[in-house]
């Protein structure tokens, strides 16, 4: 069984009212989660579009669902201190009664860092960053006192208190598909693995290549949740289809005059879900053959309520 999970894209005009609905859609349709990303203003090149702040928006779902699973997609250790996020998971997590999962990530966004003067170094330091990141996060979640000495983050007989509603766990979230770092690190650290856009091919690939670290560091790899984000254009029939492509494209600041068809035909290439309910069916299916047991929709249209509710009737009850 694959669960659906939402995606929005917090930075490209997210407000609070738009946030509310999209959870109450979800949670009233039957879907597993919802999820933002974690950027400080639109990658789009629109900088006057709204980006509520991330951990109000977070214990928001919390607050507003009672069953709805959330977490970010993903927080970069770059700008996202590992103490800050392990505290605020912890009480994210409490204050949920166990539904947060942590989302982490090694940071990315050159003009984001810029314009807000967080330092983006070259990958390797960031891969060691976010390493140490990650042993800091763990061992704070541990219900311990805990001292590190690395090279970036250091903790002293350092203890977090309260200790997480389970145990000593809040689900780490690792997203990304790098082979030699960050899916050795899925395998070290993260409770489930997301990676962006892939077709079944590549998917195959780097799924064969997380077994291997699972081996090389003793992991069994069944205790590792697989998850992926798609995007999608969803539609009963080509004018519904033209229809929401077009307003994605919007999102994308492409020109008034492109072809919605252009974007449809891009989707498919890149292995999102696009095509009629049965269409989506069917490349769900092909998913949850991979082993992919969560997908996040990623939905760039915010107030496109309709084509969630359409998953929901025409899509869900085909893949549970």
């Amino acid at each position: 069984m694959v669960k659906l999970g939402v995606m929005i894209e917090g930075q490209e005009g997210l407000t609070w009212e738009r946030w509310r609905r999209i959870i109450e859609t979800a949670d009233t349709n039957g879907f597993n989660s919802v999820w933002r990303s974690d950027h400080l203003f639109s990658l789009m090149g629109s900088p006057d579009r709204d980006c509520i702040a991330l951990w109000p928006s977070l214990n928001e779902v919390g607050y507003r669902s009672s069953r709805l699973e959330f977490g970010q997609l993903v927080s970069p250790i770059t700008f996202r201190h590992p103490v800050h996020l392990a505290i605020d998971a912890v009480a994210a997590d409490e204050l949920s009664g166990g539904r947060f999962l942590l989302g982490v990530g090694a940071g990315w966004n050159e003009n984001e860092h810029k314009a807000f003067g967080f330092p983006l170094p070259q990958l390797k330091e960031r891969m060691d960053r976010f390493e140490e990141g990650l042993k800091v996060i763990t061992l704070l979640l541990s219900d311990e006192k805990v001292s590190f000495q690395g090279t970036y983050f250091q903790l002293d007989e350092a203890q977090s208190r309260p200790s997480p509603t389970r145990g000593s766990k809040v689900p780490i979230v690792i997203g990304g598909g790098g082979e030699k770092r960050t899916l050795r690190l899925v395998a070290e650290y993260a409770d489930e693995w997301n990676i962006t856009p892939a077709t079944l091919e590549a998917y195959a690939g780097k799924v064969e290549v997380l077994l291997r670290h699972c081996e090389d560091v003793g992991r069994d790899p069944e205790t590792i949740r697989r998850s992926i984000m798609l995007g999608h254009i969803i539609g009963r029939n080509q004018d519904e289809l033209k229809r929401r492509a077009a307003s994605i494209q919007k999102v994308f600041n492409a020109p008034s005059d492109a072809d919605p068809e252009e974007l449809i035909s891009r989707f498919r290439e890149r292995g999102m879900l696009v095509g009629a309910p049965e269409e989506i069916v069917e490349q769900i299916q092909a998913r949850a053959e991979q082993g992919v047991e969560r997908i996040m929709l990623q939905t760039h249209d915010q107030t496109d309520m309709e084509a969630l509710e359409l998953f929901a009737s025409d899509v869900m009850p085909h893949i549970s």
